[in-house]
């Protein structure tokens, strides 16, 4: 990792391709959801635990990637941590109801959003491409306010709200994820 980039620029442009990886795993997620749009509420449950559980993974591999950082990337751990915690609650009871489910995407989306702008915010000045990040932790966020305003959206609704978040999100953070790449090339 080269020395002129500071702590947190540091952390994201070097596990850049785990941001990549996040986003390809969301429009899959989106994909997926979009082709199947009768899917049982089950399915559902398992095909966002599955990418909360992936998003959670990733986000911590990016943090624990470079420990000489601690402060830098304390963050992103927290991210991951949300991510692992709605991953695996949504997993171990597949026959939640529509309400637990939504609960848990809102839950999961609000924090993991606010958290993406306070992450960019705090890079504004170290890289460029943060506006990806804050982009998809404002449609993180408001993703979130609509699950939590109008719950009862039905499935089908629902289905859609979901593909489309996860293929918006997912198109943001590839577009972060090249951005950190050409960050890192430039920078090496």
């Amino acid at each position: 990792m080269p020395d002129s980039l500071p702590a947190t620029a540091g952390l994201f442009v070097g596990r850049w391709w785990t941001v990549l990886l996040r986003g390809l795993t969301a429009v899959a997620f989106g994909l997926l959801t979009f082709a199947w749009p009768h899917l049982t509420i089950t399915t559902l449950v398992l095909l966002f635990g599955f990418y909360a559980l992936m998003h959670g993974v990733f986000s911590l591999m990016a943090a624990l990637g470079n420990r000489q950082q601690t402060r830098s990337r304390w963050l992103l751990a927290l991210e991951g941590v949300v991510g692992l915690w709605a991953g695996i609650v949504t997993l171990r009871s597949p026959s939640t109801t529509a309400m637990v489910l939504i609960f848990f995407i809102w839950v999961w989306a609000i924090a993991t959003g606010i958290l993406r702008i306070v992450e960019a915010i705090r890079l504004r000045k170290e890289i460029s491409g943060e506006v990806w990040l804050a982009l998809s932790g404002v449609v993180t966020v408001l993703f979130g306010i609509i699950l939590m305003v109008r719950p009862m959206v039905g499935l089908i609704g629902l289905v859609w709200v979901i593909a489309g978040y996860a293929l918006i999100f997912g198109l943001f953070e590839i577009m972060l994820g090249f951005e950190l790449r050409a960050v890192r090339h430039a920078s090496a």
